[in-house]
């Protein structure tokens, strides 16, 4: 795909401000319905809610490089741990940072010239119930001076997969992508298969989703257009498999399954998932960047 830039600097300026906005609603919009859900499922007691912070990045020698807001809900009734963050963030990358966050060997012109602006959101939500799956949601926009492009995607993760969750999210997420075009589908399908892949295990950390990256189709409207829709699909494909399976029994093997599988779910990120590196590569807050390790886990 092109990464040339192909609009002027005041134009590059506004895109990034509209993009930025749009994680930010998004943020708000996820929250909002994650609380609704806390309400309506949790049964007795106070339902669980958002702890909210500001995050900074640390940028070598000092000075301003953005920062976000870490919301982040934990010992709720239906969710034992979800995060919600966005962030808006530039500087220059050194390269470590470049290795960590690139599909490519290289990001164009970036060794004559590593100023950076990136903006985004991050999901991930680990339930109380085994029977619920953690899903996972990530859409971002990254700019260079050579150019910008867009990348994410959203993933389910069950402990005890059932195929009529696995069938609803991917059928919410096909239809946001068929908006767009035909193959776009397949494609990213295809591709979180790959990226979401355990090679010291030899196995997927769950059932799939969609994921992309490098976006760069030169129209920039298309491409935000794209990465809207695969944000606003999360609810749709996420929320009617919470209703129909927190309300489910569960037993301590049911239990036992979810933290090992958990466990899973922890070593990918720590050791595969580029935007972990990014994160910690760029300096920005670790909690932050750590957000999605679930509050427990176990292993063999």
């Amino acid at each position: 795909m092109p990464i040339e830039a192909t609009m002027s600097a005041v134009e590059m300026d506004e895109e990034k401000a509209r993009a930025s906005t749009w994680f930010s609603e998004l943020r708000d919009r996820v929250v909002a319905a994650i609380e609704e859900l806390e309400e309506k499922l949790g049964g007795s007691g106070a339902p669980g809610r958002f702890e909210r912070r500001e995050t900074r990045r640390s940028a070598p020698g000092g000075g301003d490089a953005g920062g976000g807001l870490m919301s982040v809900m934990r010992g709720g009734r239906v969710f034992e741990k979800v995060g919600v963050n966005v962030s808006t963030v530039h500087g220059e990358l050194g390269e470590r940072a470049r290795a960590a966050m690139a599909a490519r060997k290289e990001i164009p012109g970036m060794s004559e010239d590593p100023r950076f602006w990136a903006s985004g959101i991050s999901l991930v939500a680990h339930m109380v119930n085994p029977h619920a799956p953690a899903v996972h949601l990530n859409t971002r926009m990254f700019w260079t001076p050579h150019g910008w492009w867009f990348g994410g995607g959203a993933d389910l993760n069950p402990a005890l997969p059932r195929d009529e969750d696995t069938e609803h999210f991917h059928k919410v997420l096909k239809e946001a992508c068929d908006a767009h075009g035909p193959d776009i589908h397949p494609r990213f399908k295809e591709w979180a298969d790959r990226y979401f892949h355990i090679p010291h295990r030899g196995r997927a950390r769950g059932v799939g989703g969609i994921f992309y990256d490098d976006l760069n189709t030169g129209d920039w409207e298309a491409d935000f257009a794209f990465t809207r829709d695969v944000g606003a699909a999360l609810l749709p494909a996420f929320a009617p498999i919470v209703e129909r399976r927190h309300p489910e029994p569960w037993d301590e093997a049911d239990r036992d399954a979810q933290l090992v599988h958990r466990g899973l779910y922890a070593e990918y990120n720590l050791v595969y998932d580029r935007g972990t590196k990014f994160g910690l590569e760029t300096g920005h807050d670790p909690d932050a960047v750590l957000m999605s390790l679930p509050p427990l886990a176990k292993w063999a």
